[in-house]
């Protein structure tokens, strides 16, 4: 008797005929016949995307904080947390493949009206979280770069409406074009930063492997957990499985391994330079404020304050204001897709992109607006740490139902996660929700700083 494979629908209450961002729906052509590097340049750019959540304005003062105090010793967490992320947004590519929804419908699908609507809320938060993050990096450097007032440059940043509609209407390659530019803008900054700083080869390799003092040390635990949780973004994981559908790849098995195949070089690759750019960060701060006894510099405009007169060029500082504006205009362009996501994924409610946009940026604008009046630059600091704890607050809810669903046999068909890939996702899972936890635990309890 020859058993039928089993479609991958068949966990599924219904089948999903409305994709998010349909407009760009399988709208970039993936040539079938041609040779393999065409056909990875037709699925490379979601990569780019995903990878700006791992390099924005909220993970910056982390790896300032812990490059300065302890060196080069946290960069194996850097390491160990773009590990988790690759591995993850793996899982979110292909949910959206195989299964052709992303995870916010799949959650919509599985689980009760009650429940989604609460994932749904849960998410807005944490997108107006990082949209707060966005909008405190392009003000301070606004401030650093024109010196202009960090209340002028908050409402200066609502323009950025203006840009994504503009790109947005003439096709979503332009939207990862313009990613991809500002990330290589950003890449260009911080290699010449490195140059400048001389750091050492020797320390950087020893501190890419983990340091039993990490977990030792209460101060280094705690700015771990900070980069871990700065690092791991959940609305990553609701836009990559929306994004990589854009691809007009054939539906059936064989197109379906050849998309998963591609996207997920184009997630390693881009979550390396990634990587490459958060530890740079921690890098130039251990090369600079930690070898000469700056080791209590802890954001961002005291890291951009002792960078030119420490390297001794005036460029220094104006390549950080640069990249940390390039940081947070790329991060605003994926905040907006993925709110469009989990509005429709959640509620399928479609709002034109303006309107959109519009209500994530002012949810975000008022408390900014108000922090930065009432409290100036030390305020807004302290502000993009709270939005990095309420992002650590979503991470939950937003990896135990990928995990889950990428695991169920009946979902995913002949995709279904190995046994391998099953057991190292749990770990990371439980490894993120304890870490997480602590976090939160010591922040709200201990008062931890």
């Amino acid at each position: 008797m020859i058993q039928k494979k089993r479609s991958p629908l068949i966990g599924w209450r219904k089948e999903n005929k409305h994709p998010t961002l349909s407009e760009v729906f399988s709208s970039i052509y993936v040539p079938q016949k041609k040779g393999m590097w065409k056909k990875f340049f037709a699925f490379t750019g979601p990569g780019f995307l995903i990878a700006v959540g791992y390099m924005d304005p909220g993970n910056w003062a982390t790896d300032i904080s812990g490059g300065s105090k302890f060196g080069y010793m946290l960069l194996s967490v850097i390491f160990i947390s773009n590990l988790f992320a690759i591995i993850l947004q793996h899982l979110a590519l292909k949910l959206g493949i195989v299964c052709e929804r992303d995870l916010a419908q799949a959650c919509r699908d599985n689980y009760p009206p009650f429940i989604s609507f609460i994932l749904w809320i849960l998410c807005e938060i944490a997108i107006a979280a990082c949209d707060l993050a966005e909008i405190i990096g392009c003000a301070l450097a606004l401030k650093l770069l024109c010196n202009i007032p960090i209340t002028w440059g908050v409402l200066i940043t609502t323009i950025d409406v203006l840009i994504i509609l503009f790109f947005q209407s003439k096709g979503f390659r332009y939207i990862e074009s313009l990613v991809a530019t500002l990330i290589f803008t950003i890449l260009i900054c911080f290699s010449f930063e490195i140059i400048s700083s001389k750091p050492e080869i020797i320390p950087i390799l020893k501190g890419i492997i983990p340091n039993p003092r990490i977990i030792q040390d209460p101060h280094a635990f705690y700015i771990s957990i900070g980069i871990l949780g700065a690092t791991v973004m959940p609305h990553n994981l609701y836009l990559h499985s929306s994004i990589i559908q854009t691809r007009d790849y054939p539906r059936t098995i064989e197109g379906k391994k050849m998309a998963i195949k591609y996207a997920t070089i184009d997630s390693t690759l881009s979550l390396s330079l990634a990587f490459f750019i958060n530890a740079a960060i921690l890098i130039i701060s251990a090369a600079t404020f930690h070898k000469y006894g700056h080791t209590e510099v802890a954001d961002i405009m005291d890291a951009h304050k002792l960078l030119t007169p420490i390297l001794g060029s005036s460029f220094a500082g104006v390549f950080f204001a640069l990249a940390l504006l390039a940081s947070g205009q790329n991060s605003t362009l994926t905040g907006t897709l993925a709110g469009q996501i989990v509005m429709e994924g959640f509620l399928n409610i479609r709002l034109k992109p303006w309107i959109r946009r519009l209500i994530t940026r002012l949810i975000a604008i008022v408390p900014a607006m108000i922090t930065a009046i009432l409290y100036g630059e030390k305020g807004t600091a302290e502000l993009l740490i709270i939005s990095q704890i309420i992002l650590s607050i979503q991470l939950i809810f937003a990896i135990i139902p990928l995990v889950n669903f990428t695991g169920d046999s009946e979902k995913m068909g002949i995709f279904v996660n190995g046994q391998i890939l099953k057991i190292l996702s749990w770990v990371i899972t439980s490894i993120i929700i304890l870490l997480n936890s602590f976090l939160l635990y010591n922040t709200f309890y201990l008062g931890w700083s």
